[in-house]
């Protein structure tokens, strides 16, 4: 097998499972050089996205390769989609976000190029507050309508996002407890 199949064909399987897109560290992992993805990259094989991420064009697009792109852009393992991005991916309410929101450790500091689509939190998550939704790593249900209510996102989305939620088995009845008091508790319901 030429070097260049082989390359390419490493990239696609990373790439398979992440909307097309591969990271320079994931390449390295898998043993494609740095040089071999500059080649790949000037012979139109690969495409050079953001800084650290390229993508396979043999790799389909779907709706959601912005969401994965996002969380490989911050070059940070623990990415996750939260906040009302993990709402509009979750599809419980009719919230339409204009950026991309993302959550990263507290300690974490990105200071990347590309970042305009973006927002970035800080927050410690812990295990169980960490799902995937549509092969991309997010915040569960219940994380992302807490950070909602906290982050001021209007009620009526957030009771969507409640009734929906429930409604799709995605919350429990604790869950759906738990959140519309915290929803009435800011509301001064």
């Amino acid at each position: 097998m030429n070097e260049i199949v082989g390359n390419i064909d490493k990239l696609r399987e990373i790439a398979l499972t992440q909307h097309g897109y591969a990271t320079t560290q994931q390449a390295l992992d898998a043993g494609v050089t740095k040089r071999a993805l500059a080649d790949l990259t000037k012979r139109n094989r690969l495409e050079r996205v953001v800084f650290g991420v390229y993508r396979v064009p043999q790799v389909p697009y779907t709706q959601y390769d912005a969401f994965m792109l996002a969380v490989l852009w911050t070059g940070v393992p623990e990415a996750v989609i939260s906040h009302e991005t993990a709402l509009d991916m979750y599809d419980v309410s009719d919230i339409n976000p204009t950026k991309i929101f993302v959550t990263v450790a507290t300690n974490r500091r990105i200071r990347r190029k590309g970042g305009e689509h973006y927002v970035v939190y800080h927050q410690d998550l812990r295990p169980d507050q960490i799902g995937w939704q549509e092969e991309i790593p997010s915040v569960k249900l219940p994380t992302a309508i807490e950070q909602c209510i906290e982050s001021g996102v209007p009620t009526y989305l957030l009771d969507q996002a409640i009734e929906r939620g429930r409604a799709k088995g995605l919350l429990t009845i604790d869950d759906e407890k738990t959140l519309t008091q915290k929803l009435e508790e800011r509301s001064g319901r």
